[in-house]
């Protein structure tokens, strides 16, 4: 056990000294960001502090006072230190990846009010001074000698980050016509106009004009410009929504305020709808904090218990969709509740047989494992310890469920326990379907539209 001890007023020498060395992260900009709520750009806005005086972020200045009241607080004098007085002048700035030591030493001492002046001095691993200064303190008059407090582990992840990456990737494309079927509601009609205003889509909105209208007022948005295909209902938004993929106007489809059920039922006719050879699927897209990339989950939402034949075709449109989002060689574990085949759990039967079906060819453009259960999937030291020796294990890409259920357990359980930003569109049709929850958030309808463009764009270009 570590312990951190004071020293009394009468161990204090005068010119004894103490100090820390701290290399400036990310993440302690950031952490003193969330605490002080100091969000000036020029500490947490890389593009703008790139055109400001210093021309990269900057540590905030009292980040370095912050540690100096480190060292008089645990160092010298340590526990039971009182600090009465500060004054810092800041000489030269503090930028991502420099090394500050923070120095105190004793200039004088006043028996009578047991008072300390210490001179604090601040630089970096170039020896330039970067924070000059002093403090008075009360030193502690009585020894303390305390077990060191163990600090609580922090991550920090910015919410949808790695969807601004996709968002971004996608404006260099041209925009992608779509029908948004009855986007009578805030968010789903907020969420088209948006995709609209970053040139991921040109949208068409198809429900009752009236309600469109009126939603649109309420949100204080217009509509100018914007082309209206007036039906009376949803399910006729469906439909006429079809027409207008079938007949070569629109692209992508969007859902808005309808049931999937009553979106995906002219869809799935068999002579008017949108039907391929492939079957449809849904695949979430996942920002999930503490994982290192984005985790695709699928079939949460379209097919309750498909077959092997059906989850082929699940396994080849999430490795269609990862390939089209950048992902060269997308990693694919087969989810089951044990890593090995189980003739009693069929999951497990399935996923050996998807292995094979990829190793013969008939799965193509990722790379597949499997069953493995979901620790093993996600987590290197899960596999370690299990003794998987896999390209997949730890470092998937993609996580294939084996019924509707598990997928979409896995998910929620992602958003609502993990924190996770889930965006989420349907392949397998003639083209992409944007499919998000009425819950979805404007920037998760981002990253769906993105995806989608970025789908069609890849089909075109491989049709090219």
């Amino acid at each position: 056990m570590q312990y951190i001890e004071n020293k009394t007023f009468d161990e204090i020498k005068v010119g004894e000294s103490a100090e820390l060395t701290r290399k400036l992260k990310t993440e302690d900009i950031e952490l003193f960001a969330v605490m002080s709520g100091d969000v000036n750009p020029a500490h947490v806005d890389e593009e703008y502090a790139r055109s400001d005086m210093f021309h990269e972020v900057i540590a905030h200045g009292m980040w370095g006072g912050a540690l100096i009241s480190a060292v008089l607080g645990s160092e010298l004098p340590g526990p039971g230190t009182i600090y009465l007085n500060q004054n810092l002048s800041f000489r030269r700035p503090v930028g991502l990846g420099d090394t500050v030591t923070i120095r105190v030493t004793v200039a004088s001492k006043d028996a009578e009010t047991k008072r300390l002046k210490l001179d604090c001095l601040c630089v970096n691993q170039d020896g330039d001074t970067v924070i000059k200064g002093q403090a008075e303190v009360i030193a502690p008059t009585e020894k303390i000698r305390r077990p060191r407090v163990v600090l609580p582990e922090v991550h920090l992840h910015e919410r949808g980050a790695r969807y601004r990456d996709l968002i971004s990737a996608a404006h260099a494309l041209d925009p992608v016509c779509t029908a948004v079927v009855h986007p009578c509601d805030d968010l789903s009609l907020t969420g088209a106009l948006d995709a609209a205003s970053q040139g991921l889509i040109v949208p068409i909105l198809v429900g009752p004009r009236a309600k469109i209208e009126a939603t649109a007022r309420d949100a204080g948005r217009s509509l100018d410009g914007i082309e209206i295909v007036d039906v009376p209902h949803s399910h006729a938004a469906a439909a006429r929504a079809v027409e207008l993929v079938r007949s070569g106007k629109a692209e992508c489809l969007m859902k808005g305020k309808l049931h999937t059920d009553e979106l995906l039922e002219p869809i799935v006719a068999r002579e008017t709808g949108l039907r391929t050879e492939r079957r449809m699927s849904h695949i979430f897209a996942l920002d999930v904090p503490h994982y290192p990339k984005p985790l695709f989950v699928t079939d949460a939402a379209i097919n309750i218990f498909p077959d092997l034949d059906t989850k082929r075709d699940i396994v080849q449109n999430a490795i269609d969709l990862a390939r089209a989002l950048g992902i060269d060689r997308p990693k694919v574990a087969i989810l089951s509740a044990v890593e090995t085949v189980y003739p009693k759990i069929p999951s497990t039967i399935d996923a050996a047989a998807l292995c094979k079906m990829w190793d013969r060819g008939q799965i193509t453009g990722g790379v597949l494992d499997g069953p493995l259960a979901f620790d093993n999937a996600v987590s290197k030291s899960a596999a370690a310890a299990k003794g998987i020796v896999s390209d997949v294990a730890g470092d998937a890409d993609i996580l294939v469920v084996p019924d509707l259920e598990a997928g979409n357990m896995i998910a929620k359980q992602l958003i609502h326990l993990a924190g996770a930003e889930a965006a989420g569109i349907v392949l397998g049709a003639r083209v992409p379907i944007i499919l998000t929850s009425r819950s979805d958030g404007v920037m998760s309808r981002l990253a769906s539209s993105a995806m989608a463009q970025l789908s069609i764009h890849r089909a075109k270009t491989a049709l090219s």
